[in-house]
């Protein structure tokens, strides 16, 4: 017998044992066939921002940083926290006004105050490279090529502007979901080993837990936080969960030329570009049908340092194929990534144009982002009495996930839930109007 079982070992998973803990539940069971963390909670950038393009998101991840900033000093910032921020760049003017106008709106929905720069201002505050402290809030909105290098000296001459969100940085996932699992497992939880394979109903309300092993727990509560699995384990408690997985793959690089400057923030590229492949290059990718490559490639591409000052690590993004699938494992990847991940790198940081002759040594992964179609979290009560979902976290669950988890924990404790629960529960979907609403729904926030 268990107060709560839960499955899924991952960071929403382990988020919600940890909060379910706190709030004196100490009876939680944890399963997963896997070891913890490891099927997609590390296969991110590990970061995390307070910019976003709706009132909703902006909500649940000021609690999340709140809780974040929190369980640093509470652990002697254990999993390593900065608040570095993600910058923004475009080499379009079309593009930089258009960022303006979101930039606002962004502001307008709670993200932090607005700070526009030009050449002649001199009001930017730099980040610190390895501490979250007394960060400067919301966003600083270069609109010229001057202000913005005088600070990024970096970066390439081809930027007109650019955004630099501050409430932002990155963190170690494995270290703050081992930390928040440590301490969930001091109180009482206890993770095994085991696959769930069926969810029992008494009625209308939940009654046990089986797993592959044959074994069973009773128990009036049960948590979904399965991750790319949803959909698959809602379906055990007469669920169909509107989820749907993206691939998503990441590179590390060994920069061992030392071109990736260590203080830099997270960079995001945001034009389309076409690679500048050689001719003999591109012949190669013709026949080799990857066509495709040689076709002008979405916004998106972005990456940060890895590791400390002297660590020679940098990490690489690009979703410049989204792939929707169901989840299998082990996860396909482009074994063209890391190059092509570099080579849109270099269009922001040139000085990584020294690797287009010999790339460096690279290590791809990859992951599944989980997500509904506005791309927003599923927290709380689903499907019988007894039954919560915790998930959909898509790109943004080491960010999100202390304030999700928290979300569940405090609606199995019978505690009172922030008014801005209702825009993550599952029941948002009986609501015709917010059904209506989705097509119309802009930038769903991925970046």
């Amino acid at each position: 017998m268990a107060r709560v079982v839960i499955c899924g070992a991952g960071i929403a998973g382990i988020s919600t044992a940890f909060h379910l803990t706190r709030l004196g539940i100490t009876d939680v069971v944890v399963a997963d066939p896997r070891a913890p963390l490891t099927l997609t909670s590390d296969k991110s950038t590990e970061c995390y921002r307070n910019w976003w393009p709706n009132e909703p998101m902006i909500r649940l991840m000021r609690r999340s940083i709140e809780l974040l900033d929190g369980y640093a000093r509470e652990s002697g910032n254990a999993f390593g926290l900065n608040r570095r921020g993600y910058l923004y760049l475009t080499a379009n003017d079309a593009t930089l006004q258009s960022m303006v106008t979101q930039a606002r709106a962004a502001s307008r929905a709670g993200a932090g105050p607005l700070r526009t720069h030009t050449e002649r201002t001199e009001r930017y505050v730099a980040a610190g490279s390895e501490w979250f402290a007394n960060a400067p809030e919301g966003a600083d909105l270069f609109l010229d090529a001057g202000s913005l290098r005088r600070h990024f000296p970096f970066l390439s001459d081809r930027v007109v502007g650019g955004l630099h969100a501050r409430t932002a940085g990155w963190l170690s996932a494995q270290q703050l979901g081992m930390w928040l699992l440590e301490q969930a497992t001091a109180a009482g939880a206890s993770l095994i080993r085991a696959e769930v394979v069926a969810v029992e109903h008494s009625g209308d309300r939940i009654a046990a837990v089986g797993f592959n092993d044959g074994s069973r727990i009773e128990t009036t509560t049960f948590v979904n936080a399965a991750g790319p699995h949803l959909r698959r384990v809602g379906a055990l408690v007469g669920l169909d969960l509107p989820v749907a997985s993206e691939v998503h793959a990441k590179t590390a690089i060994r920069d061992h030329l030392g071109r990736f400057p260590r203080e830099a923030p997270m960079v995001i590229w945001n034009d389309p570009q076409q690679l500048g492949w050689t001719s003999v290059e591109a012949q190669y990718l013709r026949d080799a049908g990857r066509r495709d490559l040689l076709d002008i490639l979405p916004p998106g591409c972005h990456g940060r340092p890895e590791g400390g000052l002297e660590s020679p690590w940098a990490l690489g993004l690009w979703e410049y194929r989204t792939k929707v699938r169901e989840p299998t494992w082990p996860i396909p990847t482009d074994p063209l990534y890391a190059e092509v991940v570099l080579r849109g790198l270099a269009r922001i940081i040139p000085a990584l144009e020294s690797y287009s002759e010999a790339l460096p040594e690279t290590v791809v992964d990859a992951g599944y982002y989980t997500k509904t179609k506005e791309n927003r979290p599923l927290a709380g009560q689903a499907g019988p009495e007894g039954s919560y979902v915790c998930g959909a976290l898509s790109g943004f669950g080491i960010m999100a996930a202390c304030a999700v988890g928290e979300l569940v924990a405090l609606g199995i404790a019978g505690a009172r839930l922030p008014r801005w629960s209702r825009w993550f529960e599952l029941r948002r979907y009986d609501d015709p109007k917010y059904v209506a609403s989705l097509a119309e729904m802009p930038d769903s926030g991925q970046l």
